[in-house]
């Protein structure tokens, strides 16, 4: 900082000052001289201009005492930052250690063969709520039992070494355990644990890999059968012509099963890419759910199932027409397979409800479970489409897991010559999800089982988020 002493480097001398003045005022005196004799009725002024500004550079500069410093302009000082509450600094980093939400836990280690000697110095809030433990003094081992972590302690403890390992703790849940040696100096080797709670980046993991394990057995079946049939037919079967038409006929309803299975894979896709994009469109509920029984009734009719819609007739929607359709065709085309030769399916049609309106009970005795719920908003009013069946019913503890890709209830499936790709619901899910909607599920064994979609009303307030 330059101060009267030592005068910063930079600062103009007092030589360079006075021959900048001057030379300005000397130009200024030259100029208003030239123009006082091209015009000569203004001499008077401009003479006066001319001694104004001979007497301002003498003023500038004139000799200042011998040991005046120069003025020196100083520059705005940098703020610094008021401590928060006047917290002394030891509170402060308390408090924050307190607030972090990985579990963070300081270790001290005793001799490298006394395993009763790792402590717990130190644990934040997060940790303490974890492992069920006092702020400070627990022993370590008899909080953390895993072996890899003890070991990952350890080699930090009294190696130095930084590790990271995984950890399948407490309440079912994964976490990645840090640990890195602490060097205070002291007589007593200390480390920092931190617990990463890394369940969902796991869950989703293991859901990116049971999908590519499901879609490729699932395509694997219909390949296999194609394979087999078609070297039949290339030995033996193919001078066999009763053979060979019964062999066609399989081979074309498998190639059908991997063409839907191939379609709905696409499509779950495609909804999943938009599913954070709200539809703006207005459909006709009742309209899409006539179109849809028109477009199944030769499957229903082939099955002897009728098919029984009553409710409102206008329900006006805000979404996609095809997307909309699509939920209605899987849990109407789901009813019809599950559904006894002659039995019946009704389906219904509510305007103006709220979502508790929406998914009240059904069926007496059932078990009912909300699959997708919305954000909850009293006022806003909902178009729902209601379907039952009456086929076998599920148990309770099938439920939760309808909408899971590929999932099929051990033991059951699905009548007719139309077994399912185990997407349909998936499908459902999303699309309802993407307009902000509802699905509820009820069902008892023998009973059968009622699926409810509801969608906000074309006129009602958008969906937050």
């Amino acid at each position: 900082m330059p101060d009267a002493a030592n005068p910063s480097p930079i600062a103009p001398t007092a030589s360079s000052r006075l021959w900048t003045a001057g030379a300005s005022g000397g130009v200024a005196t030259l100029v208003l001289l030239g123009v006082a004799i091209l015009h000569p009725h203004h001499a008077p002024v401009l003479l006066a201009g001319v001694a104004a500004v001979v007497a301002a550079t003498w003023m500038v500069n004139r000799a200042r005492p011998s040991g005046e410093a120069a003025p020196v302009v100083h520059l705005a000082q940098p703020m610094t930052s008021t401590p928060v509450a006047s917290a002394p600094d030891g509170a402060l980093l308390d408090a924050a250690f307190e607030a972090l939400s990985d579990a963070v836990l300081v270790i001290s280690g005793g001799e490298p063969d006394d395993i009763a000697g790792r402590r717990i110095v130190l644990a934040n809030k997060a940790a303490r709520d974890l492992l069920r433990i006092q702020r400070d003094g627990a022993i370590l081992v008899s909080v953390l039992r895993d072996p890899a972590v003890l070991e990952a302690v350890d080699e930090a403890l009294f190696g130095g070494i930084e590790r990271s390992v995984d950890w399948s703790g407490v309440r079912d849940r994964h976490w990645k355990a840090q640990v890195r040696p602490l060097d205070q100096g002291g007589d007593r080797a200390l480390a920092v644990l931190v617990l990463r709670d890394d369940t969902d980046v796991r869950r989703m993991e293991l859901m990116r890999v049971d999908f590519l394990a499901n879609a490729s057995h699932e395509l694997r079946t219909p390949l296999a059968s194609l394979s087999g049939f078609i070297e039949t037919l290339k030995g033996h079967a193919k001078d066999d012509p009763k053979a060979r038409d019964r062999f066609l006929d399989i081979m074309s309803a498998q190639a059908d099963r991997m063409g839907r299975l191939v379609a709905d894979l696409l499509s779950l896709s495609r909804i999943e890419l938009n599913e954070h994009i709200p539809p703006s469109g207005r459909v006709d509920l009742p309209r899409a759910v006539s179109d849809v029984v028109d477009a199944l009734s030769v499957l229903t009719q082939e099955k002897g199932v009728e098919v029984v819609v009553v409710g409102d007739a206008t329900a006006p929607v805000r979404g996609d027409r095809d997307e909309i359709v699509q939920v209605v065709q899987n849990l109407i085309d789901n009813a019809v397979k599950y559904s006894p030769r002659g039995g019946r399916i009704d389906v219904e049609v509510r305007a103006g409800v709220s979502a508790d309106q929406a998914t009240a009970p059904c069926m007496e005795g059932a078990s009912r479970l909300p699959l997708l719920t919305p954000d909850h908003d009293p006022a806003r009013r909902h178009a729902a489409v209601i379907v039952r069946d009456r086929g076998p019913g599920l148990e309770r503890e099938h439920l939760p897991r309808l909408t899971e890709r590929f999932y099929r209830v051990e033991g059951q499936k699905s009548g007719g010559d139309r077994p399912g790709t185990g997407l349909g619901l998936a499908i459902v899910k999303h699309i309802v999800n993407r307009h902000r909607g509802g699905l509820a599920v009820e069902s008892a064994p023998g009973q059968g089982t009622v699926f409810t979609a509801f969608f906000p009303l074309a006129d009602a307030p958008d969906a937050a988020g």
